[in-house]
This record gives structure tokens, C-alpha cells and sequence, in this order.
């Protein structure tokens, strides 16, 4: 962590400054290539010159090294000391351009620029923050001790669950197969008791409807015997031109004939099994109203009841003025058949027989007997203690999976990742609700409302190397247009607080999120003893 190198130095001991004598513009780190009694080498070893020649505002040497406190050199570097801060290099054609560029106005020596020193200000506000983020080291370090703590006993404790849930599903799979024996032994009477009473009822019906049938035949018969001794002869027939067979509105004596199978009368038994099959459809009764009351609601005349009621009557003149025009409708309709060759003009409409009552109760299967019923409930009984045992089977499978992930997750060094698993967390900007859910999902919703996007699932641990877990990887999240799929970056920070801090796309798909969370921190270094402060950060 970069955090560590600065939290050492703040917490050094204080120890009182001493001054080395060196050239203007050289580190402490290399005063000893700067000795004034010997010939200066270059650091690079390109020349040799006397030390007079040192910041003598002339470039001698390749690398710029004999003029660290000039503007000589324009590949030289100058040294800010900055005592009290932190030390800083500067370009050496920053000396002396009017610009304080060193805190402690060093750069600034022979410019006529008068530098304040605000190192000792600097400092003072760079040891703060650094204080600031010891003290959340600190605390975040606590805190993810106690983290580590809880996965160890939550592991524990799941494993335990996990053997548990393991042996109980052996004895539940027993369960499971001997009540789906007991299922299937309790159906096959109630199957066996089921289809005999549907087939009972069928033959019920088919009964009933040879009989309705047969009324039906009767009844027409008798209307077609009208000298009612007991035959329908051929003229009798006749009289029922809407058994016509060719179309021309007439049933001709021949038609009669073949209808009758070639006899010229026939009897009641014999009308039923040969000719009733053959007029059924076509056939009308005398009994009916010549307008059947399914298609009364077409006809425009008033009903009876229309009739008698007391409803106030339109002027004469309006009544005639519609009939007039109904009836010229109603011809426009009756020469259409001619246009079309559908029917003669005068040929009437073929009236509908009479026709089985649409389905009633009667036509419902009604309800089971005493024993089938028994059996049937026996039945369902059995079928619903099964499934309650086959989905407390599945529901234990599913416990035995979870577990058996989440124990074998990787959740850091020490489990200390491991509180995240089933946690979401929600960032809202100006256009988006981000959301993460640690190891699962990231997405994004507009705050206005509207579906999710995916920006990925759960990939694996991306930080470098030697911090592995530092970053989060998701990956596969929904395509973008004419792009690739979505992704996002999780950058992992110690805060002591678990929140999500900032989202970015810093390339087109690609999200970079950032996380504060006590399982990120370090170990921070031991507190150092309150001496005071010193004079270098």
C-alpha cells in the first residue's frame, strides 16, 4: 500500500535538523559527488572539471550534474529542500523565472522574486491528513480483525449445517422414493375407478342421445303422416320442398323416391334407420315459427311483446317512409342470391332442425360415486405428501449447493471479504442508480426510472500481483451498441465504512467503481511515542 512509506515517515521520531554543506540545488542523498576540495566528475563520468566550474551558470557537463542550482543546463535538476514538507526536484530552467515553485522559495534565489516559505503550513496540513488517514487505518484494521473473527465462527458453523443438511438428505431421498411408491399404488385404483365412471357416463350419453334422436325421427315422422296411418308415402314427402336435393326449390317425386331408398312408402322403423339421416339437417318442422328465436334478433318487425307494449308510435308518414325503405332492403338482399347463383330468388332459407341443446349440466360429468371419490382423495393425499417431500428435497439441494460455494469462495487471506457475499450496495449520481453486489452483479438503472443494465457479473480477484485483492473484476454485462459487452473494474479502499464512493466509465463500456471498506486496510505501523514535530515529512 502506498499509504504505509508516508504513515512511516509521519510517524518517525523527531529528531533535531543538521545542516551538510553542499552546492545550491543538490540532494543530501548526493552531497558526497559534491566535495569542493577535489575535481568535480560528472555523474554520468562523461568529464572532469574543477569544482570552481560547479553552478558557475555553465553547462560543462552532458548531463546537466555540474549545474544543480542554475538554469544553465536545460536537462538539469534542481533540489528543493522544503525543510519542514516534503523534498521536491524541479526542472533547473524553473530557477530563477519568477515563479516560486519550491515551498521554501529556494528555486527563487537571484530572480528579485521575494518566495514566502509555507513549508512549515504545508506540512502542517499533509501531517494532518496523513494523521486523519492513520486514524482510519486504524480503525478500519480493528474492524476487519473483528470481520476475520466472524468468518471463522460463520464458516464453522456452516460446515456444520453443511454435514447436517448432507445426512439428512439420504434419509430425505429415502422419503422421497417411498412415498412416490405410495403415490403410484394409490392412483392406479383411483385411474381404474375414474375411467370406469367416464366410461359409464358415456355410455350414459350415447344412450341418451339415441334416444333424443329417436324422439326426434318419431316426431317428424308422425308430422309427415298426415292421413296418420301409420306409413309416409312419396307425396307425403313432397310436401316438404326443403328436402330438396338438386337445388331448385321443389322436391320432385323422383328426389322423394331415392330418399325413400326406392320404396314408395315406408314405415316408422324404417324412416328412422334409412331416411332420417338423410333429412335431419334439412328438415323443417310444422310446429316451429317460421322465424327460429336464434334468429329473431335479425328480423327488423316488432315482437309480440314489442306489440302490446305502451310504447309511443312515430308519425305515419315516418313508418311508411321505413317500410318502404326496409322493404327495399330487404329486396336488395333477395337479389343477391341471383347475382351470386347461390339460390333462387323464391326458394326459401333451409330452416334449422331442431338441434341438441347447447352443453348444460346435463351434459357435465356428474359427480363421482361415493368409492371413486374415496379413492381419488387417497390419491391426492398421496400426490401432495409427495411433492411437499420432493420440494423440501430440491430446497435442500439448493441450501447444500450455497453452502458448499460459499465455504469454498475466495474471500481474501483471512475471510475478510467474506461479509460482502450477500450484501448490495448503491451509489446515486445526477442520471444513475449504481448498484453492487459484491461477488454477484454490477448495474445501473436511470434514476428517473426504467430497467437495469448489466455492467457484469461476478469475474474474479484483478489487483496486481503482489495486492491481488485490491481490485474486483466484473465481466459479460449487457453488449453496448456496435461494442463490446460492459464491464467494470471494482477498486478496493480501506475506509472504515462499507460504501460505494465514485463510479467513472474511462473508456467506452469500461467502469471503473470504487469501494471503502475495513477489509482493505493494512496493518498500519506501531503508534509512535508524541515528540513533537521534525522538519521533514
Amino acid at each position: 500500500m502506498l499509504l504505509l512509506p508516508s504513515l512511516l515517515l509521519l510517524l518517525l521520531p523527531h529528531c533535531p535538523a543538521v545542516e551538510v554543506k553542499r552546492p545550491r540545488g543538490v540532494s543530501l542523498s548526493n552531497h558526497h559527488f559534491y566535495d569542493e576540495s577535489k575535481p568535480f566528475t560528472c555523474l554520468d563520468g562523461s568529464a572532469t572539471i574543477p569544482f570552481d566550474q560547479v553552478n558557475d551558470d555553465y553547462c560543462d557537463c552532458k548531463d546537466g550534474s555540474d549545474e544543480p542550482g542554475t538554469a544553465a543546463c536545460p536537462n538539469g535538476s534542481f533540489h528543493c529542500a522544503n525543510a519542514g514538507y516534503k523534498p521536491l526536484y524541479i526542472p533547473s530552467s524553473r530557477v530563477n523565472d519568477g515563479v516560486c515553485d519550491c515551498c521554501d522559495g529556494t528555486d527563487e534565489y537571484n530572480s528579485g522574486i521575494v518566495c514566502e516559505n509555507t513549508c512549515k503550513e504545508k506540512g502542517r496540513k499533509e501531517r494532518e491528513t496523513l494523521q486523519q488517514m492513520a486514524e482510519v487505518t486504524r480503525e478500519g484494521f480493528r474492524l476487519k480483525k473483528i470481520l476475520i473473527e466472524d468468518w471463522k465462527k460463520a464458516r464453522e458453523e456452516k460446515q456444520k449445517k453443511l454435514i447436517e443438511l448432507q445426512e439428512g438428505k439420504k434419509s430425505l431421498e429415502d422419503q422421497v422414493e417411498m412415498l412416490r411408491m405410495v403415490k403410484e399404488e394409490a392412483e392406479k385404483p383411483e385411474k381404474e375407478a375414474k375411467e370406469q365412471h367416464r366410461k359409464l357416463w358415456e355410455e350414459q350419453q350415447a344412450a341418451s342421445k339415441a334416444q333424443k334422436e329417436q324422439e326426434l325421427a318419431a316426431s317428424a315422422f308422425q308430422e309427415l303422416d298426415d292421413n296418420m296411418d301409420g306409413m309416409v308415402s312419396l307425396a307425403e314427402l313432397q310436401t316438404h320442398p326443403e328436402l330438396d336435393t338438386d337445388g331448385d326449390g321443389v322436391l320432385s317425386e323422383g328426389e322423394a323416391q331415392a330418399l325413400l331408398s326406392g320404396d314408395s312408402q315406408t314405415d316408422a322403423t324404417a324412416f328412422y334407420d334409412r331416411v332420417w339421416a338423410a333429412v335431419r339437417d334439412k328438415y323443417r318442422s310444422e310446429v316451429l315459427p317460421t322465424a327460429p328465436p336464434a334468429l329473431a334478433a335479425d328480423v327488423t318487425e316488432p315482437t309480440e311483446e314489442e306489440q302490446a307494449s305502451p310504447v309511443p308510435s312515430p308519425p305515419l308518414e315516418e313508418v311508411e317512409e321505413e317500410e318502404e325503405t326496409e322493404e327495399e332492403e330487404e329486396e336488395e338482399e333477395d337479389e343477391e342470391p341471383e347475382v351470386t347463383g347461390e339460390q333462387p330468388k323464391e326458394s326459401l332459407p333451409p330452416q334449422v332442425p331442431p338441434q341438441p341443446a347447447s352443453p348444460t349440466e346435463e351434459d357435465k360429468m356428474p359427480p363421482y360415486d361415493e368409492q371413486t371419490q374415496a379413492f381419488i382423495d387417497a390419491a391426492q393425499e398421496a400426490r401432495s405428501k409427495f411433492e411437499e417431500a420432493e420440494r423440501s428435497l430440491r430446497d435442500m439441494e439448493e441450501s447444500i449447493r450455497n453452502l458448499e460455494q460459499e465455504i469454498s469462495f475466495d474471500f481474501g487471506p483471512d475471510g475478510e471479504f467474506a461479509y460482502l457475499y450477500s450484501q448490495c450496495y448503491e451509489l446515486t449520481t445526477n442520471e444513475y442508480v449504481y448498484r453492487l453486489c459484491p461477488f454477484k452483479l454490477v448495474s445501473q438503472k436511470p434514476k428517473l426510472g426504467g430497467s437495469p443494465t448489466s455492467l457484469g457479473t461476478w469475474g474474479s480477484w484483478a489487483g496486481p500481483e503482489h495486492d491481488k485483492f485490491s481490485a474486483m473484476k466484473y465481466e459479460q454485462g449487457t453488449g453496448c451498441w456496435q461494442g463490446p459487452n460492459r464491464s467494470t473494474t471494482v477498486r478496493l479502499l480501506c475506509g472504515k465504512e462499507t460504501v460505494v464512493t465514485s463510479t467513472t466509465e474511462p473508456s467506452r463500456c469500461e467502469y471503473l467503481m470504487e469501494l471503502t471498506t475495513p477489509a482493505a486496510c493494512p496493518e498500519p505501523p506501531p503508534e509512535p511515542p508524541a515528540d513533537g514535530d521534525h522538519d521533514e515529512l
